[in-house]
């Protein structure tokens, strides 16, 4: 498939699981994992309309910044080290994977460096794997409370990732674990303003996420494919 026809794929994919779940598709973003793709590659990705763009390391994403930085929004969305916050707050707009207060710390300075406010996810690891971050779930309030006060953070959500499964129903009490952790969080009002945003659900997944409420996708191979299907 070319990258058109997995465009249109994915579209078709998640109104259909807007429509079983009685939601509107335009309440679901699509961010366009980019990165294990060139930046000719990404080029492609923006020229075809996909706004969103998502990196995991700020040492993959250097080059695609700084050569199509100014044409969409970017979102980081791997683990974050406090030592590269400087490189990356100032050219992505989302945080995907506020975990920790010393991060948030970090982040809220350089916010205040550049008069930004940073738009973050925190991240839980509602699966409990060893080999995932995030807070638990039990963690999750009190650390937005350690934060509340921060004026350059603005917490719009949640984020996790799922265990990869062979069937992707089996991923769906994850996702719905985070939704109502989302709502009991909103109902305590930890935080200054209601979280509405849910970033969950990757390429394998993403249309249990879309079911159970998810507001922004990640999406690499299933969208973005291998790039020697495009040359």
């Amino acid at each position: 498939m070319t990258l058109e026809e997995r465009i249109k794929e994915v579209k078709h994919r998640v109104e259909a699981a807007c429509q079983r779940s009685k939601r509107a598709p335009d309440n679901v973003n699509v961010i366009a994992v980019t990165k294990y793709v060139s930046t000719q590659m990404t080029a492609q990705v923006l020229k075809q309309g996909l706004e969103h763009v998502g990196e995991n390391r700020w040492q993959n994403a250097e080059e695609k910044w700084n050569a199509l930085g100014q044409q969409g929004i970017w979102h980081f969305i791997g683990h974050l080290q406090t030592n590269k916050v400087k490189d990356v707050v100032s050219k992505f707009e989302y945080i995907h994977s506020l975990d920790r207060l010393s991060l948030a710390k970090e982040l809220e300075k350089a916010g205040a460096a550049h008069n930004l406010e940073i738009k973050t996810f925190v991240q839980v690891n509602i699966s409990g794997e060893d080999t995932k971050y995030g807070l638990t779930p039990e963690q999750t309030a009190p650390f937005l409370k350690q934060i509340r006060d921060f004026s350059h953070i603005r917490v719009v959500g949640l984020m996790t990732m799922a265990p990869f499964e062979a069937e992707a129903e089996d991923t769906r009490p994850v996702f719905r674990a985070l939704r109502e952790l989302m709502e009991n969080l909103n109902q305590q009002a930890v935080t200054n303003e209601p979280m509405t945003e849910l970033s969950m659900g990757m390429s394998n997944d993403f249309e249990v996420a879309v079911e159970e409420g998810a507001t922004w996708i990640r999406l690499g191979s299933v969208l973005v494919g291998k790039e020697e299907e495009e040359s």
